[in-house]
């Protein structure tokens, strides 16, 4: 008979958490702290379909929660920062990293901005039940987008006015864009672009239902900005250029245009009376059924522009469009731009033919904001 020898323990490699010492805290701090703890475990048994969702929720109740212990205290600055410094160690013994005092500060305001007494109306869905309100514990808590993460949400609670903030909630949700792009369109003021372009009533149908796209003017914004591009402002470069660098960065172009654009082609040529024609970019856009033509100028925009265009779109809505499709829109992309100019130029009832100024680096927000307060 083989006698087995005795193996001695494998090593173990790695930090090991050692158990916190709830003695080392107030029955009433370890009672908060352990409930928090227990809200996280709760959440985090809840993962799934719906992780974002529900980590979203528990950050907000936590938030809450922060806030309620904080309004116990009678020195509420000193007591709040000793609260969170407090639940961060605790939380960091008990489940390891992601529980700073920063992250538990976004949580608090994550509170603060989303209460129920700061968010929009509920909204009711189709059947008429309401559709704003979950519940975690014992609180009611707003409904959060599933399609919106929680670092979204963190640059959007940034966003100090509540209509823009709305705005960038309903274009995330429905354009599904990921955190880059959400923040693009954030830093080059997307908002304040449409907004310029539109009266106080289009603007009030910003903030509550985003960009609706019903009319080719639904399409305009007051500038495009085209810094992905990497053409500084004031350099020169030629049309072919800037073209160029936009079929190069064609998503992020689709982008800036807006919901429903399909690329065609470049430099379109058509032909009649022996003489050819080139069309810089044709797009279709599927929610107005209808032929998009750009034309790129880098200089001042000049009335033959405005005649080439009206030529173009003249053209396609006699040779290429089908019957059951929409008129054709044209926009001459410039550098430079007159409006009155512009004006006098177009037929008084035009809806077709119009000019843009593009920008190849970021606006600056404050000055956007400051024009959007005037109009």
């Amino acid at each position: 008979m083989v006698m087995k020898k005795n193996r001695k323990p494998a090593k173990t490699t790695g930090k090991i958490f050692k158990p916190v010492k709830t003695s080392l805290y107030k029955k009433s701090e370890s009672d908060f702290f352990q409930s928090i703890t227990e809200l996280i475990q709760y959440a985090k048994r809840n993962l799934g379909k719906q992780v974002n969702t529900t980590m979203v929720v528990t950050y907000y109740e936590i938030g809450r929660r922060i806030i309620e212990r904080e309004q116990q205290g009678a020195k509420r600055a000193q007591y709040g920062k000793k609260v969170l410094q407090g639940l961060s160690d605790y939380l960091t013994i008990k489940l390891g990293k992601g529980w700073s005092i920063q992250n538990l500060r976004l949580m608090r305001q994550f509170f603060i901005v989303y209460s129920k007494e700061n968010i929009r109306q509920p909204v009711v869905s189709e059947s008429g039940s309401r559709t704003d309100v979950s519940r975690i514990g014992e609180k009611a808590v707003p409904q959060f987008n599933p399609h919106i993460s929680w670092k979204q949400y963190i640059l959007l609670m940034r966003i100090t006015n509540p209509k823009e903030r709305s705005f960038y909630e309903i274009e995330i949700a429905n354009n599904l864009w990921s955190f880059s792009e959400f923040q693009r369109q954030y830093d080059s003021s997307l908002y304040e672009r449409l907004a310029l372009s539109r009266n106080k009533k289009k603007i009030r149908q910003l903030s509550a239902k985003g960009q609706i796209i019903n009319n080719p003017q639904d399409l305009l914004k007051d500038s495009y900005i085209l810094e992905f591009t990497g053409l500084p402002e004031k350099a020169e470069y030629t049309e072919n250029d800037l073209e160029q660098k936009l079929i190069d960065h064609l998503q992020q172009f689709l982008l800036e245009l807006g919901k429903g654009f399909a690329f065609m082609g470049r430099q379109v040529r058509f032909t009649f009376e022996d003489e050819s024609f080139f069309v810089d970019l044709v797009f279709y856009n599927r929610l107005l059924k209808c032929f998009v033509l750009i034309d790129l100028k880098i200089g001042r925009l000049k009335h033959q522009d405005i005649g080439q265009m009206q030529m173009y779109v003249n053209y396609y809505d006699r040779k290429i469009k089908f019957s059951d499709e929409n008129p054709t829109i044209g926009i001459v992309l410039c550098r430079d731009k007159k409006d009155a100019m512009v004006e006098m130029m177009l037929p008084e009832k035009n809806k077709h033919i119009f000019a843009g100024k593009f920008k190849t680096v970021l606006p600056g927000k404050d000055e956007l904001k400051r024009l959007l307060e005037e109009q």
